[in-house]
């Protein structure tokens, strides 16, 4: 601490005393109310500080962001709450957030998520059978012109389109394999081309 500081911390010790006295000499005849509101104050403030101090850790807890390191062509992805790991990739220019999934074997899409990537689901052919959790179901096998994550871009991706109900679209092992390195460590997804 320097000369600076420490006059800094001197004037405002005086000034706080200085409306210390001020509230004890107006208020004496309730000081037990003053002592409360005082305290409720206090503890408001206190609550603020600690808020604001903590807003970046509690903001990663809540919405954890994926990184992307363009220049390494690394990828790092924390946990979310929920125990999963939760990727946004451009599917032809269309932002879809899929959850990544290593017992998928392929890139599926959610109906939802594929009619937001522009792909007619009208003229789908589900010729195509899946085993999932929910039992068996129909996916028709499509491409997409391109496959989009951060700087890091993918042409010519197949993709399934599930007929089924799905909340999130799968990012399976047909991605995966795409990198050189895939590590889980400390809470932490990391790709690396």
């Amino acid at each position: 601490m320097d000369s600076f500081d420490t006059g800094r911390l001197i004037y405002l010790v005086l000034l706080g005393c200085v409306v210390l006295s001020y509230f004890l000499v107006s208020h004496r005849q309730s000081l037990g109310q003053m002592a409360r509101h005082a305290a409720l104050w206090g503890l408001i403030f206190v609550g603020v500080i600690a808020g604001v101090g903590l807003w970046s850790d509690i903001r990663q807890d809540v919405l954890p962001r994926q990184s992307v390191f363009a220049d390494a062509g690394r990828v790092e992805v924390p946990r979310a709450p929920d125990g999963h790991y939760y990727l946004t990739l451009a599917v032809d220019g269309a932002p879809v957030q899929f959850v990544v999934d290593t017992g998928a074997t392929d890139i599926v899409l959610s109906q939802r998520d594929a009619a937001r990537a522009g792909i007619d689901l009208d003229n789908l052919v589900y010729s195509g059978l899946a085993g999932t959790a929910n039992g068996t179901v129909r996916t028709a096998r499509v491409r997409v012109d391109e496959l989009a994550l951060g700087p890091i871009s993918d042409r010519n991706v197949a993709v399934w389109v599930n007929e089924g109900e799905m909340d999130t679209s799968l990012l399976g092992m047909g991605y995966l394999q795409l990198y050189d390195r895939l590590e889980i460590a400390d809470g932490t997804l990391v790709l690396e081309r």
